[in-house]
């Protein structure tokens, strides 16, 4: 079989020329496929944020009557109310810079004791087999049974809100950074077997290199998980300033729905942010050698298509090739 170009085939210079090159379909890439990009890319999303603002509306008018519309107010009302008035603003905004607080200080402190548990369960099958179930059995028991035991042992301030973030969030580090440790392929360890690696050397160039995009899931896992943290440990915790957690409970006692729809509305997009953060991170870090950064439908496709209008099949002859 003989591959042939198509310059080849009308008896001319057999070397693709650039111009040559053209996207899916023979049509040169161009201001229009840029545009498709931005529609492809924001068009669905916008289009479910329509749907549910439409739903939400036809439930706060059509639903709901004037005396009962509070238990769903639309949303041009919880943006006035929530966002536009200076005073309910500013105090959403306090409690989330506080809850904020909360939850990076927990995150940091839940990436650093993970990620050392992880390391350390890693170092050897025995001490896995020793610390892995008990942060199983963390995981599993229900975080607002401790609360209560957290406020009698360490206060019902500040220092147990950041605790309840670390446990909520130490979990998905462990078992995320541990799997991606333990997921390097054998030829790479050969090769540094071959060239009389050290076990810090082999850790530090070659395991956690490897295992970063595991590790930035456990830390996408574990952003809105202590977003999370932080939330519970103010409904409990409420010594010192408010947080976004107490600001809600308050709201929900003086039946205040547009500031508490205004409120949650915030805390779910700072966990969005944090999430977003981390994702961001790990595209740049990651995403130009890792499968998990590239795009499926990318560079590779089009230079795949690029080929293909280039570059044509022709029958062997009965010579041979």
């Amino acid at each position: 079989m003989r591959v042939e170009t198509q310059e080849a085939q009308r008896g001319g210079d057999p070397t693709p020329r650039p111009g040559a090159f053209r996207g899916p379909g023979g049509r040169r890439p161009g201001p229009r496929s840029g545009v498709r990009r931005v529609l492809a890319l924001w068009l669905p999303p916008v289009g479910v944020l329509a749907v549910v603002l439409g739903a939400w509306y036809a439930v706060s008018y059509l639903l709901l009557s004037p005396e009962r519309r509070f238990l769903a107010p639309p949303p041009h009302q919880v943006v006035q109310v929530g966002f536009l008035v200076h005073d309910n603003l500013v105090e959403i905004g306090t409690a989330l810079l506080l809850s904020t607080r909360v939850a990076l200080l927990g995150l940091v402190l839940a990436v650093a004791v993970g990620m050392g548990v992880a390391i350390l369960m890693h170092q050897g099958r025995w001490i896995e087999r020793s610390l892995y179930p008990y942060a199983v059995v963390l995981q599993t028991i229900p975080i607002l049974a401790l609360v209560p035991l957290l406020g009698f042992w360490f206060g019902f301030g500040f220092p147990s809100r950041v605790l309840v973030c670390v446990l909520i969030a130490l979990f998905p580090i462990i078992a995320n950074t541990l799997f991606g440790l333990q997921s390097v392929e054998a030829s790479q360890h050969d090769l540094f077997t071959l060239h009389a690696a050290g076990r810090l050397t082999r850790l530090w160039k070659l395991e956690l290199p490897a295992a970063l995009p595991a590790i930035f899931t456990g830390l996408r896992i574990a952003a809105g998980a202590s977003v999370i943290g932080a939330i519970v440990g103010d409904f409990f915790f409420k010594q010192g300033d408010p947080g976004i957690g107490i600001l809600i409970d308050l709201y929900r006692a003086r039946l205040q729905s547009e500031q508490l729809f205004a409120a949650v509305f915030a805390s779910s997009m700072l966990g969005v942010v944090v999430f977003w953060c981390f994702g961001f991170l790990a595209r740049r870090i990651v995403g130009r050698w890792h499968e998990s950064g590239r795009d499926p439908r990318g560079s590779d496709l089009a230079t795949a298509n690029r080929l293909v209008d280039a570059v044509s099949v022709a029958p062997q002859d009965k010579g041979g090739p």
